[in-house]
């Protein structure tokens, strides 16, 4: 009879495990089907190596990442991930990223100081296989911005730190927009609008059309020092920022930038992934 019972209490772990399987793989492809992307921004786990990055993204079964600046590479490579590296150092970090499935999704929040160091950081995103790099170009730039993405096939995405930064608010994005290439938009950190006291909504409903990728971020307060938590558990209005980008038809990536509990995140980033999946799938009606 023991033998019986235990076999029974296998067979009803087994089988719950299966259905959350089957449940989670559901979610995931209702996101898929808006053409919605998770990935992480590598300074969510900027107290460590890119190499440890990867290692903590990986376990949380992510395999699309955005390097910044300036992280220190490890894995037994020399130097940083400064767009400024040696061929021989970009070689190193594209196996250590073939080595884990992974690949490289954007660049940034990248700040070149002259037309050389734009031209360099072309070359290297080219190079690195990177589609898009999130940067704050210097209004006396963006002419120059504009020509190389059209020149390269690589798309610049505006990025939005807290007020009082340059591009804080969305209506000086828009300015710096106009009349511009499609390959020139908007990289959406929606946290650093709450920061600023701005609504997530209304700034994606002035950006429609040229919003690129989002660094996705849900906070505990409205309020300058706010700090992250896990989507949807916040005062962002995620459920209400994923119906406007499905009705604005936006096809993209979400990076991950989770800012706190900075040396044990893992499971709150995972806890950020797990809540979006299941958003959509409502959004979608999949539930």
């Amino acid at each position: 009879m023991k033998t019986i019972m235990y076999f029974l209490k296998f067979s009803i772990v087994l089988l719950c495990l299966f259905l959350m399987n089957c449940a989670g793989n559901s979610d995931r492809k209702a996101a898929e089907a808006l053409g919605w992307e998770v990935g992480f921004q590598a300074y969510t786990f900027n107290r460590f190596t890119f190499a440890e990055a990867l290692a903590k993204g990986d376990s949380i079964g992510m395999k699309s990442v955005e390097a910044y600046p300036g992280q220190e590479i490890g894995g037994g490579i020399q130097g940083t991930t400064e767009f400024s590296m040696s061929q021989e150092t970009r070689d190193k970090v594209k196996e250590l990223l073939a080595a884990r499935g992974m690949k490289l999704n954007a660049y940034g929040v990248a700040g070149p100081r002259d037309s050389a160091e734009w031209k360099q950081l072309f070359d290297f995103a080219k190079d690195m296989g990177i589609g898009i790099i999130t940067a704050e170009p210097r209004f006396d730039q963006l002419d120059l911005v504009a020509k190389l993405c059209d020149e390269y096939g690589i798309k610049v995405a505006i990025h939005n730190h807290p007020a009082p930064s340059l591009y804080w608010n969305p209506d000086t994005a828009l300015k710096a927009l106009d009349g511009r290439t499609a390959n020139l938009g908007v990289c959406a950190d929606i946290g650093h609008w709450i920061r600023s006291g701005l609504d997530p909504v209304e700034c994606l409903q002035k950006l429609e059309g040229r919003i690129i990728i989002l660094h996705f971020k849900d906070l505990n307060e409205k309020a300058p020092e706010a700090h992250d938590v896990p989507w949807g558990t916040g005062v962002a209005k995620v459920p209400a920022v994923l119906a406007e980008l499905k009705r604005q038809g936006f096809k993209g990536l979400f990076d991950i930038e989770y800012e706190y509990n900075w040396l044990n995140s893992g499971p709150e980033v995972k806890q950020c992934v797990d809540n979006f999946y299941k958003m959509v799938a409502e959004l979608q009606g999949s539930h």
